[in-house]
């Protein structure tokens, strides 16, 4: 979340689809250049789960991008785990899964200020942000589907199809503006911390876990961001926003301990 912070400084320099381009582009760089996924290709089973898993993570890097361009960080990040909580609720079939995802529902609830904040959102940047939760949600199920292939093969072949339509997309918004060293050290770093690390774990992750499971786990999101909110751009909560922080990590905490137990 602290990279998400350091990449909406670049917004007024090369636009989301530039921090898109660098964010994707370079973790695609650095995935190949150390996996080097050609030594194994993936067979035809895999290559449409591959394509699709790509091309849902290029859009919703660029989608959360777009949001964060037009909303607050929190509010968009917010707004775009709705994705992965869809994703667990579709899926579950224990009464303790339906109370956790109800905590965390209830948090989400209370960290968007609709009614103190709705004239001043932008709409679009709503969409945006809805259409992220979406990409994320088709992320986590074809991720799971894709995982299957080894050593981290998955996560870098679908960094290249998302690069494959984010990069041109931004040389052709930025252009040159891209190539400046301040802003290609900025995107070096958001690359690698937020995306070619996460992106790995999380794929060791839906290797592992249930795809409900793991969508529940990663909502504990909007939390971070709040906090990496208030400690990097000064931004204040209120107490009803802290009670959200609460349940959603509380939901978290519950699902993860609910997994131990059963595994």
């Amino acid at each position: 979340m602290s990279a998400a912070a350091s990449a909406k400084s670049l917004f007024p320099l090369v636009g989301a689809e530039g921090v898109t381009a660098l964010r994707v582009g370079l973790s695609a760089l650095m995935l190949a250049a150390i996996l080097r996924p050609w030594r194994s290709r993936p067979g035809r089973g895999d290559l449409r789960n591959l394509l699709v898993y790509g091309t849902t993570l290029g859009a919703m890097n660029l989608s959360i991008y777009r949001a964060m361009e037009l909303i607050p960080i929190g509010i968009a990040i917010a707004i775009e785990v709705t994705g992965p909580l869809a994703v667990a609720l579709l899926g579950s079939r224990r009464l303790k899964d339906f109370l956790w995802i109800a905590c965390a529902a209830a948090g989400l609830a209370l960290l968007l200020p609709l009614q103190q904040a709705a004239t001043a959102l932008d709409p679009l940047g709503v969409v945006y942000a809805a259409a992220a939760a979406l990409f994320w949600a088709l992320y986590i199920v074809f991720g799971k589907r894709a995982s299957s292939l080894p050593g981290g093969q998955a996560v870098a072949w679908g960094m290249l199809v998302a690069a494959s339509f984010t990069v041109p997309l931004g040389i052709a918004h930025a252009g040159g503006g891209l190539l400046v060293p301040s802003v290609l050290a900025v995107g070096l770093a958001v690359a690698a911390l937020s995306s070619m690390l996460p992106y790995t774990l999380e794929m060791m992750a839906l290797r592992r876990l249930p795809g409900p499971v793991f969508g529940l786990a990663v909502s504990a999101s909007p939390a971070v961001a709040a906090l990496i909110g208030f400690l990097m751009l000064g931004e204040r909560l209120s107490w009803v926003q802290w009670a959200a922080i609460a349940c959603i990590m509380c939901a978290s905490a519950g699902s993860a301990l609910g997994k131990a137990k059963s595994g």
